[in-house]
């Protein structure tokens, strides 16, 4: 059964449109990733998913409920976490917890049960009487979550819940992200860091509103044309340039010191890109073979929609 049906959902505002035409299904205790970068779409297709926004076209069913028929209904069976969560800064983490729990009607007989449960796993229970203004960045991140979980949603939307987040926490959410899915919870999870896109069991990669791609990981490393070089160069942007233009070369990316450079043939063609490197007086290692990562796949995904746009 799926917990989630996407189809054909749209959103304009004032003629531009932030989503178009977006369909995918998430099966009940999947964790799902809606990947792309900034202004790709994310938080417009969360917000509706969650009934806060209204589809100008399209639906989507969450627990075989209508978001543009029924949007209240969802809110009772979904956690949705934005990444500005409402949280108050002049309560403590105890008090901010009780008030969700309030506004979320969980009976006072199960409180002490959950809240034992919530800070087990959020690492939250030393700090339950520090106010929440207290808090480090990431600490407010798994406040938010745990307000979030405090009525037991069968569905979970994060909005980028690691943005901005030093990686000991990025860590220690994804911990409790997986846990949750563990225990049955479907989870639609919306990154800009493409790292992350490892994480999910499926994923839709977006750009500009649209799907570029929805497969598990593996699946889109695999779909990824041609093979990859790695070579370590000095002057690596003026390197790239260079290299883009030979004409066996696909794309090259600039990572840090080293250039991704996307070949027909690794076996052909790493060593004539190595040799037209030193020709033009750089300082290139040698190459190295290795298997694309997200990043990657996501750049040609963008490159091959633009090319057909």
């Amino acid at each position: 059964m799926h917990a989630i049906e996407v189809e054909n959902l749209s959103r304009s505002f004032r003629g531009q449109v932030a989503v178009e035409g977006l369909s995918f299904e998430v099966a009940g205790g999947e964790l799902f990733g809606i990947v792309g970068p900034d202004g790709a779409g994310k938080t417009t297709t969360l917000r509706m998913l969650a009934g806060v926004l209204r589809p100008t076209e399209g639906d989507a069913r969450i627990l075989e409920t209508s978001v543009r028929k029924n949007p209240e209904e969802i809110k009772r069976h979904i956690a949705y976490m934005p990444q500005r969560f409402g949280l108050y800064s002049d309560l403590t983490v105890s008090e901010n917890i009780t008030f969700y729990a309030d506004l979320f009607h969980v009976p006072r007989s199960e409180r002490p049960a959950r809240l034992e449960r919530l800070f087990e796993f959020s690492g939250l229970g030393p700090f339950k009487d520090r106010l929440a203004g207290k808090l480090s960045g990431g600490m407010k991140q798994k406040l938010g979550l745990s307000c979030a979980l405090i009525h037991q949603p069968q569905v979970l939307l994060l909005d980028e819940p690691t943005f901005g987040v030093d990686p000991i926490s990025r860590r220690e959410l994804w911990v409790i992200i997986h846990e949750m899915v563990a225990a049955g919870v479907t989870a639609v999870v919306s990154t800009s860091y493409l790292d992350e896109a490892e994480r999910f069991d499926r994923l839709a990669m977006i750009h500009r509103g649209r799907s570029l791609a929805i497969a598990t990981p593996s699946e889109l490393r695999a779909s990824y044309p041609g093979e990859l070089a790695a070579i370590r160069v000095t002057r690596a942007r003026e390197a790239r340039d260079l290299v883009s233009a030979l004409p066996f070369v696909d794309r090259a990316l600039v990572f840090g010191e080293r250039l991704h450079v996307s070949l027909r043939s690794y076996d052909r063609e790493a060593r004539a890109t190595v040799e037209a490197l030193r020709e033009a007086g750089f300082e290139p290692a040698e190459p190295e073979r290795i298997e694309p990562g997200m990043e990657d796949v996501f750049i040609q995904r963008i490159q091959k929609a633009e090319a057909a746009a």
